[in-house]
């Protein structure tokens, strides 16, 4: 059994000044006061708790890791280099996206068992309500071999929740979506894709419905929304936000293939606020200006794929 995640960092950015990026609140001059300290104890905590995902089940830690709100390149190979990853063979694939907060994502990979044939950024270009560009996160499409078989990744981040100007724009993000699974099923028709993120909307949503209807997707996170649990928590709501979807081919069940099994949301104690108002909630790095130390404000997300057996040969 093989596990496939997806985590929001919440805002892993370096200590240096990058003047291409809306990156000021991240240095040691600011009112956060981000500084190596503060940089080293997020990577620290970030690897132990991806290297934990999963592991219950599977003993290991995860051959795939989906990521969002990464500053660039160096937070990525840092955060592969730091004490809880620094013995798996990880690599990377990244592009820089036009986003205006300068965070991207990215996809994580076990050399071992994931061989990248092709990747791709896939920019949307979006029009704000004064008719003026606007910039969000690239969708980072990862193809490659995963123990041999072709499988597609597809890694977003939609446009924020908490504005309502926004409900237009992941809809336009969902619909690019559905153009590169067209594109890939156009090549392939029995392509397999599996889509992650954080789409800052939960499954009932219209833009989450409209990707999963037009690509007769399976959405198995469908069911883990609850009064008290979910992997987001907003003035003491719970959403999932942070999702997987996947084309229908992963239920086949076909010898010698990777199968969905389950998903989940990977919720230890160790990654929730401990006392206070806010016990339970993810333990993030801030809240606000206020420096908490903790892990992210999301819950990372999971999914085990289970490989079928082929018969024996005569």
């Amino acid at each position: 059994m093989k596990t496939i995640a997806f985590f929001n960092l919440e805002n892993l950015f370096d200590i240096t000044n990058d003047p291409k990026t809306n990156d000021d609140d991240f240095l040691s001059t600011s009112e956060k006061r981000w500084n190596l300290r503060r940089y080293e104890n997020k990577l620290f905590k970030l690897g132990l708790a991806i290297s934990s995902i999963g592991k219950t089940e599977t003993e290991t830690h995860p051959a795939i890791v989906g990521v969002a709100e990464v500053e660039n390149a160096k937070v990525l190979q840092d955060l592969i280099d730091s004490e809880h990853l620094k013995d798996i063979p990880y690599d990377f694939v990244h592009y820089d996206s036009a986003d205006e907060r300068g965070i991207d994502v990215a996809f994580i990979y076990d050399k071992t068992q994931f061989t990248v044939t092709d990747s791709a950024p896939y920019s949307i270009t979006l029009i704000d309500e004064n008719g003026l560009v606007d910039y969000t996160r690239d969708i980072l499409r990862v193809s490659g071999f995963f123990d041999g078989e072709l499988i597609h990744f597809l890694v977003n981040h939609w446009p924020s929740k908490h504005e309502e100007s926004n409900i237009p724009k992941r809809m336009e993000v969902s619909n690019k979506a559905t153009e590169i699974i067209e594109g890939l099923k156009a090549e392939d028709p029995n392509a397999k894709v599996i889509v992650m993120g954080d789409f800052n909307d939960n499954s009932s949503s219209d833009s989450v419905q409209a990707l999963v209807n037009n690509n007769a997707l399976f959405n198995p996170m469908e069911s883990l929304k609850s009064f008290d649990r979910g992997t987001v928590n907003y003035h003491f709501k719970w959403d999932v936000f942070d999702q997987f979807m996947l084309t229908h081919n992963f239920l086949d069940h076909r010898p010698g293939t990777h199968n969905f099994d389950s998903a989940n949301i990977f919720d230890p104690d160790f990654l929730k606020q401990y006392r206070g108002r806010f016990k339970g909630q993810p333990f993030r790095t801030y809240a606000g200006k206020k420096y908490k130390g903790g892990y992210s404000d999301h819950f990372p997300v999971y999914l085990l794929l289970r490989t079928v057996p082929s018969p024996p040969q005569d």
